[in-house]
């Protein structure tokens, strides 16, 4: 076979995937516990959309998007983020008043492919819309470190910050860009370039990141207002018993963020990609891309670098495999009965020997055999350390047990 998957994308298949599709059913199971009821939303939006929603300065637009011209000679891109489609989704729908959302796709960014950065990667997300209440934040963090530590990834740290608002940001973005004046010659020339732009996109710069230790900080420039807000945020953390620490350099890759910016770090994870998800609020977004005032706040988390966090442990996709003695039409109708109690069972349909069957049992790494040897309803259940033998019917209770 000649034909590869384009570079920076993968295939995804068993036994690796079942650890994607166990993750993706637990996403589902905490974003619904929180109350977000799910959005699908287009793969590809107009490129104006993102450039004035994501920030025509930030890395993603000048350099990361998938943009082309469709048949109708518009310019559309491929989803980069979530938040910017979902926003305008809720602005489109006409809906008033609070909206909480969850979504899980795939999303796109040309980027140098790398572990855990990958031109063609999946997202889960939440946007909690329409209040700008502190509380909101706190869910939707607590949201997802909930969810990422319930996967099995326990070396997690929450990063946390507040990069203000309209009030005090603008003090803040003219001392920063004093500050990198001074040291002009010593960043490199993409820093240099987003001086008199977007001096705040500088300090999301890993080149420069040691050349800016001493930068000044967004803490020590925040208005009343949006210092009233960290401490509650703050707050609501340590009532839930969620750990976080503070960083002040921490200001995310992305326009639209006012206030609460918040980072998951895999610690254990030895790459320079050793962030999971993210996210904050962004109240002026939805004005940015032609709507009415709607302060929000969300996260995305990269499936991606979580799989790549847990190590991608080999999970069963099967809790059994049918081996029948008299046939693929016998077998067929049993493990029909054991699909509807609820196991995850296949068998072999050509007919092979109960040999090849037992073959293909243990190339799939199924923890369970059950064989059939079509004597009444009895059927031989078989594992590594133990076997027994029970009717059809109670075998659903069999596995069920605790």
């Amino acid at each position: 076979m000649s034909f590869q998957p384009p570079k920076g994308t993968d295939d995804i298949i068993a036994p690796e995937s079942q650890t994607w599709r166990e993750t993706l059913r637990l996403w589902e199971d905490w974003s619904e516990r929180y109350g977000y009821a799910l959005i699908s939303l287009p793969i590809f939006e107009s490129t104006d959309l993102f450039e004035r929603g994501v920030g025509e300065t930030t890395e993603v637009v000048t350099k990361q998007m998938y943009t082309f011209a469709d048949r109708g000679d518009r310019s559309v891109t491929l989803r980069p983020e979530g938040t910017a489609g979902a926003v305008r989704a809720y602005l489109n729908s006409g809906k008033q008043g609070v909206w909480k959302a969850a979504y899980s796709g795939p999303f796109f960014r040309y980027e140098r492919p790398q572990a855990g950065r990958r031109r063609q990667f999946w997202q889960v997300g939440v946007e909690y819309l329409d209040t700008a209440s502190p509380v909101a934040d706190v869910e939707v963090i607590e949201l997802g470190y909930r969810f990422i530590t319930a996967t099995g990834l326990s070396d997690v740290a929450l990063l946390l910050n507040s990069i203000g608002d309209q009030v005090c940001r603008p003090a803040y973005v003219e001392s920063l860009r004093r500050y990198l004046r001074e040291r002009e010659a010593q960043l490199s020339a993409e820093a240099v370039a987003l001086i008199e732009r977007n001096p705040l996109r500088v300090l999301d710069s890993k080149a420069d990141a040691d050349k800016l230790l001493d930068a000044p900080r967004t803490l020590d420039h925040l208005c009343a207002d949006c210092a009233d807000h960290l401490e509650a945020v703050k707050r609501g953390l340590e009532t839930l018993g969620i750990p976080y620490k503070e960083d002040p350099a921490l200001v995310r890759g992305l326009d639209y963020y006012t206030r609460t910016a918040f980072e998951y770090v895999a610690t254990g994870l030895d790459t320079a990609q050793n962030a999971v998800g993210g996210g904050g609020r962004y109240d002026g977004l939805a004005e940015a891309i032609g709507g009415r005032p709607t302060p929000g706040v969300g996260f995305a988390l990269g499936v991606d670098r979580i799989m790549l966090a847990l190590g991608d442990p080999v999970r069963p996709h099967l809790d059994a495999y049918l081996v029948s003695e008299t046939g693929p039409e016998e077998a067929l109708r049993v493990a029909s009965l054991l699909r509807e109690a609820g196991i995850r069972v296949d068998f072999d349909v050509d007919g092979r020997s109960v040999k090849a069957q037992f073959r293909t049992a243990r190339r799939l790494a199924a923890p369970v055999i059950v064989v059939w040897r079509g004597e009444g309803r009895l059927v031989d259940v078989q594992t590594e350390s133990e076997r027994a033998e029970l009717p059809l019917e109670e075998v659903s209770s069999w596995f069920s047990r605790e």
